[in-house]
C-alpha cells in the first residue's frame, strides 16, 4: 500500500543445522507476498549459547535469489537492483504519515521520507582493503555454501571465540586426556583464539594408559599448545588416606579422580586468569555420564550440544581439511580410532555401561530432539529394554545438566535453552525404580 519496492530486514537469526533453506524459503515467500525486493541482513557472532551465522540473502520481488553472503564471516555484499521510481504516494507532496488498514483489525502508520536525488559514485573494490571478502559478478555475488560438518565446526569456533573475547578472557585452559572429546575441544579453541592462548593440562592417574599420554603429547606438538603435566595419583591417595574409616571405592572412587582434576583446573584458572573449558559431549550430558564438580566444572562447554558420533565426524573433517590445505592434521589419528574410555577404572571402556554410540545417538535424537515417547520409540525400531533404560538416564540427569556451563547451540533442541524441564517433578515416561542416586 505504501508503494515500497525494497524491504530491508535487519535480523538476528541464530544458527541451527539445516536452517539455511528455511531462511531462503521464508525470504522468497515474504518478497512475493509484498511484491518488493527483500534484503535480509543477518548478524554474525556468539552470545552465550546462541551463535549467529550471517548468511544474508537478497531476493527480487518475484522471489529470485540475487545475492547471498558468507556464513560465519563479515562481508560487504554488493549487488545492483532495478527498482521503480517512487510514485505519487511517495513524492515530497504526499503526507508525511498515512494510516493504513492492516487487514487484521489493526492500523499501520506509514512514514514517508523524501530523499534528494544525488549521483551515487561507483564503489571501488580496491578502496576496501580491510573487508574480508567482496564479490561482484554479473549474475550477483554468491558465496559458496559450507558443508554440514564445515558449518557446524564454524559455529563452534565462532561461539568459543566470542564467549572468550566478549567476556574479557585472553586464554582458556582444559584437561587433555588423549581422548577424542578433549582433542576436539582443544582444536576448536586453538582455531578460535590461537594455539598460544590454549593451555592444556595432562593429569594422568594409575589407570591412564600409555597411549593416553602419548596421544595428548602428540596433539600438543601438532598444534603448539601450552602444556603442563600434573600427575594426580598422589593427590587421590591423600584424599583416600584422610577419609580413613570412610573408604571410597567403585563409582565414588572414579568420581574422586574426576573431581581432583576439576580442582586443579580451577586452581590454574584462578592463577592464570584462564577460562576453563569443559569437554563433555551431548551424549554424555544426556545420559548423566559426567561428574558434578569434576569434568563438568568450568565456564564454557564447546561441544555440549555435539553428539558423540558427530564429535568423530567433525574430528575427521578437521583433519581432512588440514590435509587438503597442505597442513598437519591437528588431531592424532589414534585419538579418533581408539575405543573411548574415561580411564577411571582398570580396563574401562564407555561400552561397558553404554550401548555403542551410533545406537545411543539415534535413540537420543528421537527422544530429545523429536520428543518421541517410549511407545513411539519402540515403534520406530529401538530396543524396548534400551528405550526404558535410556529414558530413565536422561530424565534423572536433569539436575546435573542444570549445573553444566553454557555451550554453543547447534541443534534445534539443546539442553538448557530449548529443552527446559523442571528438575523436581513426578512425571516419568517409564517407572522410576527406587534406588540410590549417583552424582
Amino acid at each position: 500500500r505504501a508503494g515500497a519496492s525494497l524491504l530491508v530486514v535487519l535480523n538476528a537469526s541464530p544458527y541451527e543445522r539445516g536452517k539455511d533453506d528455511v531462511r531462503l524459503e521464508l525470504c522468497v515467500r515474504r518478497a512475493r507476498e509484498a511484491g518488493a525486493a527483500l534484503a535480509y541482513c543477518n548478524m554474525i557472532g556468539g552470545q552465550d549459547e546462541l551463535v549467529f551465522d550471517g548468511d544474508s540473502i537478497l531476493v527480487s520481488a518475484a522471489g529470485e535469489l540475487l545475492a547471498r553472503g558468507p556464513q560465519f564471516e563479515e562481508a560487504l555484499i554488493v549487488a545492483d537492483l532495478e527498482l521503480p521510481a517512487a510514485g505519487a504516494e511517495g513524492s515530497a507532496e504526499a503526507p508525511a504519515e498515512t494510516a493504513v488498514d492492516a487487514g487484521d483489525g489493526t492500523v499501520i502508520t506509514i512514514e514517508r521520507v523524501a530523499l534528494p536525488a544525488i549521483a551515487v559514485p561507483t564503489l571501488a573494490v580496491a578502496a576496501l582493503p580491510t573487508l574480508p571478502m567482496v564479490a561482484m559478478a554479473a549474475a550477483g555475488p554468491f558465496w559458496p555454501r559450507l558443508s554440514d560438518p564445515a558449518e557446524v565446526y564454524a559455529a563452534l569456533v565462532t561461539g568459543v571465540r566470542d564467549y572468550v573475547r566478549k567476556n574479557g578472557f585472553c586464554s582458556v585452559i582444559l584437561a587433555l586426556s588423549g581422548g577424542i572429546d578433549s582433542a576436539l575441544t582443544a582444536t576448536i579453541a586453538a582455531d578460535a583464539i590461537g594455539p598460544d592462548n590454549v593451555h592444556v593440562v595432562l593429569m594422568p592417574s594409575r589407570y591412564s594408559s600409555g597411549h593416553s599420554i602419548t596421544d595428548a603429547e602428540d596433539l600438543v606438538k601438532r598444534q603448539g599448545l601450552r602444556e603442563r603435566t600434573i600427575p594426580i595419583q598422589s593427590i587421590v591417595d591423600a584424599f583416600q588416606h584422610e577419609l580413613g574409616d570412610f573408604p571410597v571405592t567403585g563409582l565414588p572412587a572414579e568420581n574422586l579422580q574426576s573431581r581432583v582434576r576439576g580442582v586443579i583446573n580451577m586452581a590454574l584458572s584462578n592463577a592464570g586468569g584462564h577460562l576453563v573449558l569443559t569437554t563433555g559431549n551431548k551424549s554424555e550430558l544426556a545420559t548423566g555420564y559426567s561428574t558434578l564438580y569434576g569434568d563438568s566444572a568450568g565456564g564454557f562447554g564447546p561441544i555440549k550440544d555435539v553428539p558423540k558420533t558427530l564429535v568423530w565426524e567433525l574430528s575427521i573433517w578437521r583433519n581432512d581439511y588440514a590435509e587438503r590445505n597442505g597442513l598437519t592434521p591437528p588431531i592424532p589419528p589414534n585419538s579418533i580410532t581408539k575405543p573411548p574410555s574415561a580411564e577411571l577404572a582398570p580396563g574401562q571402556l564407555d561400552t561397558d555401561s553404554l550401548p555403542p554410540y551410533d545406537v545411543l545417538d539415534a535413540l537420543l535424537d528421537d527422544y530429545v530432539e523429536k520428543d518421541m515417547g517410549s511407545a513411539e520409540l519402540i515403534a520406530a525400531g529401538h530396543d524396548p529394554a534400551l528405550v526404558e533404560r535410556v529414558i530413565r538416564l536422561v530424565d534423572t540427569a536433569e539436575y546435573k545438566r542444570r549445573q553444566y556451563p553454557p555451550g554453543p547451540k547447534i541443534s534445534q533442541k539443546n539442553f538448557g535453552r530449548d529443552r527446559r524441564l523442571p528438575i523436581t517433578n513426578r512425571w516419568r515416561e517409564t517407572p522410576l525404580p527406587l534406588e540410590r542416586g549417583t552424582v
